[in-house]
């Protein structure tokens, strides 16, 4: 991060992921790197009622950078009226953010990334997930949002594999109330054996402070649980709805960074699933097949509201 000129630091969950990119933007700009937040341009259903991800066509008020990839203001908004997380975040930064449709699939969306890059003027790409489910392998049964996480570190991979330089982050571990710690520990000590964890670092106080203050004005829960964690508070708190349930420890307010290449070789199973797809219905269809069931599945069989 300190040798880099720009990073490209993206919440690849979506809905409120880019305030855990946050915390990783700030870390840049620490080390002297300036950074371009972004995230994706799949909303939770209490702000954006329609199934999936947006595409370009669907957004108003963004500048388009690449194949799906698009620069967001504090006015970009769905056809529809939701407001998207970035726009918020490009609100309270007052600096411009990216969007990202998973939809054209791991390959496409690396094309677009890597023009984004481009003209953003960014030599490094940073990819982060809030909670570490982007590790999971398929089992684990609070599996509940595995596709887009899966689609955006097979995206990494082919940056890779181009020679752009990316990093995986996984932000506030257990967070999001899908992986369990010894889940999440378990991924990790995989990923660690194979030499693919570069890096742990912890939340500060001051980046805290930053993350609380987004959390106030950007819809998020998962974020918000590694600010408690941070400040020390521990026990179990709901969220969703009282549909997930987060045990908060030190762990969620940690960061471990990864090399997205080794984890989809080693430990990230849906990622290595999805690697060629097509787009987000043929890496849904990938991820069937090894028996599980994504956040796409849930919102097209949930009714609005």
């Amino acid at each position: 991060m300190r040798e880099a000129g720009r990073a490209l630091v993206i919440g690849i969950g979506g809905g409120g992921d880019v305030v855990g990119a946050l915390a990783i933007a700030l870390l840049c700009e620490r080390l002297g790197t300036p950074a371009v937040l972004g995230g994706m341009t799949w909303e939770r259903r209490p702000i954006d009622p329609e199934p999936g991800p947006r595409t370009a066509a669907e957004i108003l008020d963004a500048r388009p950078l690449g194949t799906g990839v698009m620069l967001a203001g504090p006015n970009t908004r769905t056809t529809g009226g939701a407001v998207f997380a970035e726009a918020h975040m490009a609100r309270l930064r007052g600096e411009p953010t990216v969007l990202v449709d998973p939809g054209p699939g791991p390959r496409a969306v690396a094309e677009g990334i890597e023009t984004a890059c481009a003209q953003l003027d960014c030599d490094l790409v940073v990819l982060v997930d809030v909670g570490g489910d982007v590790l999971g392998t398929g089992v684990e049964p609070g599996l509940a949002s595995p596709l887009c996480d899966a689609v955006m570190l097979a995206a990494g991979v082919h940056l890779q594999r181009h020679g752009r330089r990316v990093v995986g982050a996984v932000f506030g571990p257990t967070c999001d109330g899908e992986l369990t710690a010894d889940e999440v520990l378990d991924r990790l000590a995989r990923l660690a054996g194979n030499g693919g964890l570069l890096g742990v670092e912890g939340l500060t106080p001051e980046v805290a402070d930053e993350l609380d203050r987004a959390c106030a004005e950007i819809p998020t829960e998962a974020s918000a649980q590694a600010v408690r964690c941070a400040r020390g508070e521990l026990g179990v708190r709901p969220i969703r709805g009282g549909r997930r349930r987060v045990t908060l420890s030190p762990l969620g307010a940690m960061t471990f960074y990864f090399d997205p290449t080794v984890a989809v070789a080693s430990v990230a199973s849906l990622a290595d699933a999805v690697l060629e797809a097509g787009g987000l219905d043929q890496a849904n269809d990938a991820l069937h097949r090894l028996g599980v069931r994504t956040e796409l599945d849930y919102e097209r069989s949930t009714p609005e509201g």
